[in-house]
């Protein structure tokens, strides 16, 4: 159709109408012009949700309805176009809480999340979404509706079709409803932060706290030098501890305040005896624990005021973890204006991200697939997190055997013959 829509017979150019006025280049909900805005949904990182060519966009938006909480099990149902937040903030006041904690839980929808197979900050504790989900409904490519609903937390009768949707970023059916498995609301938090001297005794600290912490501990999070820096200086922001090579961020949660405190000190005691770590600080009180949080949840931001951002979200095992981002800034040196790494080293997610003034085709160039092969020398993941999307579709090769993507292959075909759900994304093509 050459860029241009039809509706009712009428050739639209490049415009939307609604109510018979014309919109151009702009949306409008509730009554609200949103100009070149969304008020929710479409987040992500590799073009998984975004039309590249003649797609037709669908908004699960108005699918908006938590219909039940199970106060026995803590099993929610609600339907895709729930915000995460809004889910979570329902389930307070049962006493429960969404296992999934994102940036952008102010606007992600929980379809998109499942479809994704969202990992976030509190993996570590809670696993990702694969194991929380406990059923699912969808819409196939010839309309028929899926049911795999079901909330039980055990049910091995046949194959797990669920599964193959959970993390298929829409390519095999559009999420509809969900039921997931929430975890009891902890009811108390503390936090810690600490300052190293370097990646290995960041490892080895990390290691110290699921030994010490065990069952409490919720949130290990690696922040380097580079990344620090551009936090507090591109955002005003503070950090309590001396400033050092590397930190690391420590989350506790449970149910017995005064036992999880115990523990918490008697860990940050031993590690300040242990050489290595410079400094430390640790709060309990909601407003000094979100203003350290922010250090870390604030960095995409910082990041986006130094002009371009390469950002790459893989997956490493521990012992490359670090080692692959000083590569990297040897490998661009000074073609670039900052090459940092911050993640989550409980499960090994990092998320590698170079600056630029403005885009560089040279430094694209210089990254993939240098950084993919990289990757792939020591079995790691391409895309920890955030899917494939239509980015890295055709780079699967790098963390995935041949057998297995033909098998992708053929259960796409199989599912979606005529490739309109999602074209594009996720695995190479076809047809």
């Amino acid at each position: 159709m050459d860029k241009r829509w039809i509706r009712d017979g009428q050739v639209m150019d490049k415009r939307w109408t609604r109510d018979g006025q014309e919109m151009d280049k702009r949306w409008t909900r509730d009554g609200q012009e949103m100009d070149k805005r969304w008020t929710s949904g479409n987040t992500g990182l590799v073009g998984g949700s975004v039309p590249v060519f003649d797609e037709v966009v669908i908004s699960t938006s108005l699918m908006s309805n938590i219909e039940s909480v199970d106060e026995l099990s803590g099993v929610v149902v609600c339907q895709a176009g729930c915000v995460l937040e809004t889910i979570d903030q329902h389930l307070e006041q049962f006493g429960f809480m969404m296992p999934l904690d994102l940036g952008a839980k102010g606007s992600c929808h929980i379809g998109g999340n499942v479809a994704t197979n969202a990992g976030g900050l509190r993996l570590l504790r809670y696993g990702s979404l694969q194991g929380s989900v406990l059923g699912l409904e969808a819409v196939t490519a010839d309309g028929t509706v899926l049911d795999c609903m079901s909330s039980l937390r055990k049910d091995n009768t046949g194959y797990h079709i669920k599964n193959l949707l959970i993390g298929s970023e829409g390519t095999l059916g559009i999420i509809t409803k969900v039921a997931i498995l929430c975890p009891v609301r902890p009811q108390a938090i503390s936090l810690a932060l600490l300052s190293l001297d370097s990646f290995s005794t960041a490892l080895a600290t990390a290691c110290r706290a699921k030994s010490m912490l065990g069952e409490i501990l919720s949130s290990c999070e690696f922040i380097d030098a580079s990344s620090m820096e551009c936090v507090t200086k591109n955002l005003n922001l503070v950090c309590p501890v001396a400033a050092a090579n590397c930190y690391l961020l420590l989350e506790t949660s449970g149910s017995n305040g005064e036992h999880d405190q115990a523990k918490l000190e008697a860990f940050l005691e031993r590690s300040m005896e242990e050489s290595g770590v410079q400094d430390g600080t640790l709060a309990s009180e909601p407003s000094r624990m979100s203003k350290i949080w922010q250090l870390r949840e604030r960095l995409a931001e910082a990041l986006l005021l130094e002009g371009y951002v390469f950002k790459q979200d893989i997956s490493l095992p521990l012992t490359e973890y670090y080692a692959l981002v000083e590569k990297t800034r040897l490998h661009l040196g000074n073609k670039v204006s900052r090459c940092c790494g911050y993640g989550h080293l409980g499960d090994g997610n990092l998320h590698l991200n170079i600056t630029v003034p403005h885009y560089s085709h040279e430094v694209a160039r210089m990254l993939e697939p240098w950084l993919w092969e990289q990757v792939a020398a020591c079995r790691g993941s391409i895309s920890a997190e955030h899917g494939l999307g239509f980015k890295k579709r055709n780079d699967i090769h790098f963390s995935k055997a041949a057998s297995a993507v033909a098998l992708m292959q053929q259960i796409k075909k199989l599912m979606d013959p005529k490739a309109i759900l999602n074209p594009y994304k996720c695995i190479p093509d076809i047809y």
